[in-house]
């Protein structure tokens, strides 16, 4: 940490621990300390760390060929295509390395298509309050958190911001300079705020309505998290065009825009690109990752797991009134807003759980869909002394 400190960007707020390896649900610190991870990379590791399937093919592919340029095909790259464009019912795939950079492409696709249906002054993207969507200066500007915009300005323009889970919020901003809304189904970084009943269904008939384009962050809520292999499916829509990332490698760099058909017209030879996007060792983690996930088996079994943690949630919250104001999520995402929740956290990770804030108020849980019911368990009797503390 000295060496850090002496070093590295001093950019992140990070947690003393030093982590050397891990396995499943449990990482070991350079001093062989055992911690039950149960924020999973920021819901990155979705089948835990180190899985068996996904190291083997990784490997395999590493005495392969580790990168060839976008200028020429790949097949695991064209093989995830297909998985995600099958599931997602979307048509087409674009992939890079990140959430942010598939925000981007995102925000590109919708001017783009604009310009192209004959509407050049529509650029703006209607965000929500309370939102994130990366670290780049456009997404930056997406993001409804002002604390994330101090000391970029001027930012980028073409981004306004509405509350949350308000329809009429989001008709009475729509102008002659709109061209989409973009929206996370779960607001993660926000503090893991689900979007209200009927929200993102309202969202998809004002869209057509207007002739907007509806784009959804799933970089967070994607790939399994809540039970679904997007969480836009639970609300039974289809959106125009969505991100991925986090998940979608298990833990190695890769980032996906999925859009329909049409839409994907407007980005020809050209427009837009990625040196490391898709590449080969990234394509093949998240090809066995995703065929994991897609499971009906998978899926029911984040289900059941993110029952029992939510329970085990409420229970607390019962018992401690007074110190755990409410419990949120779907799936296997839960934030619980909890009374100095930074002390909290800490607490957490000296009885030997690692978990997170989202936001200034909320512990957030993302752990691995391969973590047992009883280390579920394990989280929560530790999570209750932390409260307790």
């Amino acid at each position: 940490m000295e060496r850090a400190s002496a070093h590295l960007l001093q950019n992140y707020r990070q947690q003393p621990v030093v982590v050397e390896r891990g396995l499943g649900a449990r990482v070991w610190d350079v001093d062989g300390k055992s911690y039950l991870d149960l924020l999973g990379g920021i819901a990155t590791c979705a089948l835990g760390h180190c899985h068996p399937e996904v190291v083997a093919a990784v490997k395999a592919q590493a005495d392969k060929l580790w990168h060839i340029s976008n200028v020429f095909y790949s097949l695991p790259q064209i093989e995830l295509a297909e998985k995600l464009t099958s599931a997602s019912g979307l048509e087409r795939a674009f992939f890079c390395n990140s959430g942010a950079e598939a925000n981007e492409a995102l925000f590109k696709l919708a001017r783009k298509v604009s310009k192209d249906r004959g509407h050049p002054g529509r650029f703006e993207i209607i965000c929500f309050e309370n939102s994130f969507h990366g670290r780049t200066l456009a997404t930056v500007a997406a993001t409804g958190q002002p604390k994330y915009h101090q000391g970029f300005e001027p930012l980028p323009s073409g981004f306004l911001h509405v509350p949350y889970g308000d329809l009429e919020a989001v008709r009475g901003a729509v102008t002659a300079k709109t061209a989409a809304v973009i929206v996370e189904p779960i607001q993660g970084e926000g503090g893991v705020k689900v979007a209200p009943a009927g929200f993102l269904k309202g969202l998809r008939s004002l869209c057509d309505e207007l002739g907007l384009l509806l784009l959804i962050d799933e970089v967070q809520t994607g790939m399994g998290r809540t039970g679904e292999i997007f969480a836009y499916q639970h609300a039974g829509i289809l959106p125009d065009a969505i991100s991925l990332a986090k998940a979608l490698g298990n833990g190695l760099p890769i980032g996906a825009m999925l859009c329909r058909e049409e839409l994907g017209k407007s980005l020809k030879s050209g427009s837009h690109g990625s040196t490391f996007g898709g590449n080969l060792l990234a394509a093949t983690a998240a090809n066995v990752a995703f065929s994991i996930i897609r499971q009906p088996e998978t899926l029911a079994m984040v289900r059941a797991k993110g029952e029992h943690l939510f329970q085990a949630a409420r229970k607390l919250q019962a018992r401690y009134p007074e110190r755990a104001s409410a419990v949120r999520g779907r799936g296997l995402l839960m934030g619980v807003e909890v009374v100095d929740a930074a002390a909290v956290v800490n607490r957490c990770r000296e009885g030997g759980m690692l978990v997170n804030l989202a936001g200034e108020k909320t512990v957030r849980f993302a752990p691995p869909f391969t973590v047992t019911t009883e280390e579920l368990d394990e989280g929560m009797r530790i999570f209750e002394q932390a409260l307790s503390a």
